[in-house]
């Protein structure tokens, strides 16, 4: 779906060079079709503030090239920034106060930078629950990653995540478990989905919580479900939306850690993510590393091109998918004034009608089996 530039952030003068549609106001203006609103509540480090838009963007914009959508990225002032990328957020950003005002059709909130081992201890901890309270009577749709997830989870659910014995990242197998949910409708039964994170929500969590988990994996666990009504709130535990560089930046910014000396060991490498001659390549530099810190020389530069050129992305067209059904649910939901959530008659418990349909279905499998077994 076409973005509409409706303000000079770079983001989209980068994409557009990528080759993503994006749409000036004018033109826009002249498409007979109304454009949807979605929020991106970024609260991710400062470091990584620009290239989050540009995924989140970038995600929303490649799930249909029909729609128009305007983007609205916000965050939240209790989160301290850098002078720089306050400089950003106060020329390109809305506040808070100007996208309740103004209303949203849909909601993204990316994950943030934890400092605190309870979530609660966290400076967003507060304003991130108003947000999320204000979304789910004002906004048609939340997606929430990642750690926006945890904390939904945490102060609605009263499940706290459980810290991993070790980090899990990389790019994991997926599997549909749920395939009746509009979500997951048409898209790949098995799927892969990167994952960087300390902390988990188990299945068990979700189901106690009254949730409905559509994919998980073996390994990572839960990746999709969907609050109690089926649509109000969507948790994402993975990373749809990262870049097929992402992991390598974050491994390269690992070992400048240990460089540094502030990481004791080396770092390992991220699962299912580099290929046998990458990993060769990776190791050879570690060796050349480790022998410039002993004998005293010039740090040796990181492979960055030529692990770039042999890295692959197998997981940007099942995101797309999710979210193209997602953003095509809010649009037959969402009311034509963006400050109401549903259109006039529609069930706010079963906007879907999904849970109807479920219920339906099992009925007709118990009605079935007592067929079988009277003629039995």
């Amino acid at each position: 779906m076409p973005l509409v530039a409706h303000k000079s952030l770079p983001t989209y003068e980068r994409l557009e060079q990528e080759g993503h549609v994006v749409l000036s106001p004018e033109r826009a203006r002249t498409q007979d079709i109304r454009g949807l609103h979605v929020g991106l509540l970024n609260m991710m480090p400062d470091a990584a503030l620009a290239a989050t838009e540009r995924q989140f963007f970038r995600l929303v914009s490649s799930s249909n090239t029909i729609s128009q959508f305007y983007m609205h990225p916000f965050t939240l002032p209790e989160i301290p920034r850098s002078e720089r990328a306050q400089q950003h957020i106060d020329q390109y950003y809305e506040s808070v106060e100007e996208i309740q005002s103004a209303g949203l059709d849909a909601l993204i909130i990316s994950g943030a930078n934890v400092t605190e081992p309870d979530l609660a201890a966290e400076v967003f901890w507060e304003p991130l629950i108003k947000m999320i309270d204000w979304a789910s009577s004002n906004v048609t749709s939340t997606l929430c990653s990642c750690l926006a997830s945890h904390a939904v989870l945490q102060f609605r659910h009263g499940q706290k995540r459980n810290q991993l014995p070790t980090k899990k990242w990389g790019v994991y197998r997926h599997r549909v478990v749920d395939s009746s949910h509009p979500l997951v409708h048409d898209i790949n039964t098995v799927m892969d989905v990167p994952h960087s994170r300390f902390n988990v929500v188990s299945r068990e969590q979700f189901t106690a919580a009254g949730l409905h988990v559509l994919v998980e994996g073996d390994e990572p666990g839960v990746q999709l479900a969907v609050s109690a009504d089926g649509f109000n709130i969507v948790f994402f535990q993975g990373h749809p939306e990262y870049d097929k560089i992402s992991l390598l930046k974050e491994y390269k910014r690992e070992v400048g850690l240990y460089i540094d000396g502030r990481r004791s060991s080396y770092p390992p490498y991220p699962d299912h993510y580099f290929d046998r001659h990458t990993k060769a390549l990776l190791e050879e530099y570690r060796l050349q590393l480790e022998s410039a810190r002993q004998h005293n020389r010039k740090m040796p530069s990181f492979p960055e091109h030529q692990v770039t050129n042999r890295l692959d992305n197998t997981w940007h067209d099942s995101g797309e998918s999710v979210v193209g059904n997602w953003v095509g649910q809010v649009y037959q939901l969402t009311h034509s004034d963006r400050k109401l959530p549903l259109m006039d008659g529609i069930d706010p418990a079963d906007p879907l009608q999904w849970l109807a349909r479920r219920e339906s279905v099992k009925m007709g499998e118990t009605a079935s089996l007592d067929v079988v077994e009277t003629l039995l």
